[in-house]
């Protein structure tokens, strides 16, 4: 069905009986939600949200409904603005507009003088155009250099100048974000970055509904869903939220990272780019685990910056360069299928120390020797997921009687499984991994290999940086020093006669 066009087919279209009583943007959010709530319909309120289920989708469910402006509080990589951005998705398809109007005017209720002269002198013939949902939606990101002219106008002498207009016109007017974002949703992240003074400028907007500018008598009723994000140690790092503003934000909701390995692999399976146009290739599971586990070891280690957090990004990023480096083996080695091993893990630090705030422990380590210990903690905890409690005795008796290999991670799969054969028991152990020697020699490798990093991470045998794994080093025997504490001296032996 084709869209009314004009200002009187719109009246005699659908589109007039549904808005007999003009429906604002809150009020659209909310009918809109409540339909979806109505056929349980969750799951596509925000879609590709991982975690959020019981936790923060319900609190910004119960704010809409309330119809307020809200404000996302979270660390870095905690998809903020990824759920900000899906508010779109409760918007209707489309949205009738006075065509060529800055401010998407109303046609019912067109609040700018240029509209009202308009559907004045041209009536029902005025013409009408629409919007999507992703045009209604407009983002700002705060920084200390915002104005007020940027974010809601300023006075145009240019077009005063040319239009034959007093500076006090509304014609001369230059809008700025807040009236170009009428009748949608307007977004500004990072929040303290704002200056304080700018963030008065939002005063008028959030409880009166309307905008001034420059001081002349021109007030524009906008209609505006208002939504923030912050990081909340920004309160005292670089600026802070005014209080009257909080004041005026209905809700405020704390995000948070991911609370199990399972949510965490579930969004860096959707998020990092793992589908190559090129060989096939094998995730294993468990470096799946190892390189979500880096993160969540990150979020715990002491050497590492709490306040600024671990983003999600990092297993994204590490993820990607783990499958590159892979392929990178099996283009060189003509191997048909790509599968990553923990060498790979190893390979991606440059993934890794670059998302990472060191403490001053930390630093006076150094960002790679951080990356290892992370990398090597994260393999300990997996090593342990499958085989706490397995007999794997004999491998590392093969190591403690001299035996010993290098597994570059440039090695084809073909020539790494010859050599891993070699080491007693080591095949016989990858069905844990859910490994055969049916399988692939890549994927093989890839299981033989973990199961000698974890047996590395837990110190039961040794790998020095060639990659080559050998008996781990003997602690000497404590020496046990004689104390005579408990013996009598001789000179005070109790002598006996007879």
């Amino acid at each position: 069905m084709s869209l009314p066009r004009t200002l009187g087919e719109l009246r005699r279209s659908s589109f007039f009986e549904e808005r007999l009583r003009t429906r604002r943007v809150k009020d659209e959010l909310r009918d809109n939600l409540i339909a979806r709530l109505r056929h349980h319909d969750d799951a596509s309120i925000f879609p590709g949200i991982v975690g959020y289920d019981d936790t923060v989708v319900p609190q910004i469910v119960n704010a809409i409904l309330s119809r307020h402006n809200f404000i996302l509080l979270g660390l870095r990589g905690q998809a903020k603005s990824r759920i900000l951005r899906a508010l779109t998705t409760l918007l209707d398809p489309h949205m009738p507009y006075l065509t060529g109007c800055e401010i998407r005017d109303d046609p019912y209720a067109p609040i700018c003088r240029r509209c009202r002269e308009e559907v004045a002198r041209l009536g029902d013939a005025a013409p009408i155009s629409y919007l999507t949902p992703d045009h209604r939606y407009v983002e700002k990101l705060a920084t200390p250099d915002v104005t007020i002219a940027d974010l809601i106008g300023d006075i145009d002498p240019i077009k005063a100048a040319r239009g034959g207009h007093e500076l006090s016109s509304e014609f001369t007017v230059h809008y700025g974000l807040l009236p170009r974002a009428n009748r949608g949703i307007f977004a500004i992240n990072e929040l303290p970055d704002l200056a304080g003074k700018i963030q008065v400028g939002l005063f008028n907007i959030m409880q009166e509904g309307d905008v001034q500018i420059k001081g002349y008598p021109i007030r524009l009723p906008l209609d505006l869903a208002i939504v923030f994000s912050a990081n909340p140690e920004d309160y005292t790092a670089r600026g802070k939220i005014i209080t009257p503003l909080k004041d005026r934000i209905g809700s405020e909701i704390r995000t948070h990272y991911p609370a199990t390995v399972d949510e965490g692999i579930a969004i860096t399976a959707q998020e990092a780019w793992t589908s190559r146009n090129g060989q096939a290739s094998h995730m294993p599971t468990y470096i799946q685990e190892v390189i979500e586990r880096i993160a969540f070891a990150a979020r715990e280690d002491k050497k590492i910056d709490k306040r600024s957090g671990v983003s999600q990004r990092l297993p994204i990023s590490a993820t990607e360069n783990v499958i590159s480096n892979a392929e990178r083996r099996a283009l060189r080695n003509d191997e048909k299928l790509v599968v990553p091993r923990v060498s790979d893990v190893y390979a991606a630090l440059p993934a890794i120390t670059g998302k990472l705030e060191l403490e001053y422990e930390g630093e006076m380590k150094g960002a790679d020797f951080v990356g290892r210990e992370l990398i090597r903690a994260a393999i300990a905890k997996t090593y342990d997921e499958y085989f706490t409690g397995a007999n794997v005795q004999q491998i590392v008796q093969w190591f403690d009687l001299g035996g010993e290999i290098q597994l570059s991670d440039s090695v084809s799969a073909v020539e790494a499984l010859e050599n891993l054969k070699e080491i007693q028991g080591l095949i016989d152990k990858l069905g844990p991994l859910g490994v055969s020697q049916k399988e692939s020699p890549e994927q093989q490798v890839s299981a033989a290999e973990f199961i000698l990093e974890g047996l590395h991470a837990h110190k039961r045998i040794g790998r020095n940086e060639e990659r080559v794994f050998k008996a781990g080093e003997k602690k000497p025997e404590p020496v046990r020093e004689k104390s005579f504490d408990k013996e009598e001296p001789p000179y005070r032996q109790r002598r006996q006669f007879n």
